[in-house]
């Protein structure tokens, strides 16, 4: 279920293996982008709020050191995560929006959108990278009130750590990958501590749907 996919996936990064070799440069703050390849065939655009499947390849813009691929790591597998809602750096929020299945981009992004003064790994501090991302499909996304409703079993307009539990192993279940205990009990932990933006032990409506007046 999609929506399993918005709590577990934190943080990820995006593209297809390509060699290029990029030349640091000055982006004043914004992102540079290229289409590599577009299909002639739109179904639909990417927006904030809406479900990404897609892969990338992350390269450091001084020598073209790759630091990052979807493809080889996490099994292969392409990444899921919801766009503009900060699940991947800002760079690829606003980089990838817009985008069709498909579709292919060279994104090259300044430090201040990307790892900044501190850097992240192999990521050095202040570093320009870039990002060539593959985006295999687009849908709504997860964080609907409908699916909000179906949590909120005491129908108080809140949820709490058991009413996500429950849900949570449900969806697991369903999924045909039951856990145990101590896994839910991270996996919560770490939703609360992401979404309860007020501390106050349940995650309201308002925390829950963070994208709901988009398009108004």
């Amino acid at each position: 279920h999609h929506i399993i996919y918005l709590f577990v996936f934190v943080y990820v990064i995006i593209l297809q293996p390509r060699t290029f070799w990029a030349a640091e440069e000055e982006l004043d703050g914004e992102v540079k982008t290229e289409v590599l390849f577009k299909p002639e065939q739109c179904s639909q655009r990417s927006k904030r709020g809406d479900l990404i499947n897609a892969h990338y390849d992350g390269y450091l813009a001084k020598d073209g050191s790759q630091f990052y691929c979807s493809r080889t790591d996490r099994d292969g597998q392409p990444q899921w995560f919801v766009l503009g809602v900060g699940q991947v750096i800002k760079g690829l929020d606003d980089g990838i929006m817009g985008m069709c299945p498909g579709e292919k981009r060279k994104l090259t992004i300044p430090s201040t959108l990307a790892f900044g003064e501190k850097g992240k790994g192999p990521v050095p501090p202040n570093a320009t990278v870039v990002f060539e991302v593959e985006v295999l499909s687009v849908s709504k996304g997860p964080r609907t009130m409908e699916a909000f409703g179906r949590m909120d079993l005491d129908k108080d307009k809140s949820l709490s750590k058991a009413e996500v539990k429950e849900y949570l192993k449900l969806e697991y279940e369903k999924g045909g990958k039951p856990r145990d205990d101590p896994f839910y009990e991270k996996l919560i932990d770490d939703i609360f501590y992401k979404n309860d933006d007020d501390r106050d032990g349940v995650i309201s409506a308002k925390e829950y749907n963070i994208y709901q007046h988009d398009e108004l």
